[in-house]
């Protein structure tokens, strides 16, 4: 029997390499970098002290990636783990494999940097635990829909997330990871768009505006329209 990607994943990647060659690929193995962004100390809500709290400047911005794309990673590991997987078209199943393989590597090269570059307590706990009861992992139309949600959401927050940056060599690589989730948001829209004869859905005005823009969306809407996903609670009130 032909294994999975993730058992074939595990089998030839080291985790520990995987993020020292990231690390090293992206220049990010840089001390001191985390800024404070937005408003003065005595504007800021409050944290919950028994809640984590993403933080402010790029450790904030980092974090947020850091939840995004946990939650992206773990959602294709049980796409190509599930029932779906086992009859999906042949090109299909390369599209979803080489999104899950690079969703997997944006955890791990964001858990990296965190941690290479900020104290264990500032870093987002990880493995974050999700809530995938809306998603039938059986259907190809519920696992390529949420798909489709996903990748255009990670491409609004990239896009909403970029202002805060401060450090060059962090926007350098959110803009590299942002133009990757976009070509992930274009295949699988293109996907469906076959299926239902709407061959323009690739870009579509619910993603791009007037001007030839794609939508950017402040760290608090994403945050707010992905919670149903997110089991681990966690705040950001250092981000707009």
């Amino acid at each position: 029997m032909k294994k999975t990607a993730q058992v074939e994943l595990d089998n030839r990647r080291n985790p520990a390499n995987t993020r020292r060659q990231f690390l090293k690929m992206g220049g990010l193995a840089i001390a001191g970098a985390g800024v404070l962004y937005g408003c003065d100390d005595d504007d800021m809500p409050e944290p919950n002290p028994d809640v984590f709290d993403l933080g402010g400047g790029d450790l904030g911005v980092l974090n947020y990636a850091f939840a995004l794309e946990q939650l992206e990673a773990e959602f294709y590991t049980k796409v190509v783990n599930g029932s779906y997987w086992s009859g999906a078209a042949s090109e299909e199943k390369k599209i979803l494999e080489d999104i899950y393989n690079h969703e997997v590597n944006h955890r791990e090269f964001f858990k990296a940097a965190l941690h290479a570059n900020f104290s264990e307590s500032e870093v987002l706990p990880d493995p974050l635990d999700f809530n995938f009861s809306s998603v039938d992992f059986s259907s190809r139309d519920s696992v390529l829909s949420t798909a489709m949600l996903l990748e255009d959401t990670g491409v609004r927050a990239y896009n909403g997330a970029g202002r805060l940056i401060q450090t060059v060599d962090y926007l350098v690589i959110a803009g590299k990871i942002v133009s990757v989730e976009a070509r992930h948001a274009a295949a699988i829209r293109s996907i469906l768009g076959e299926d239902s004869g709407d061959y323009k859905s690739f870009a579509g005005d619910d993603v791009i505006d007037s001007n030839g823009l794609d939508v950017a969306n402040n760290p608090s809407e994403v945050i707010q329209a992905a919670n149903g996903f997110f089991n681990t609670p966690f705040s950001a009130t250092q981000l707009p």
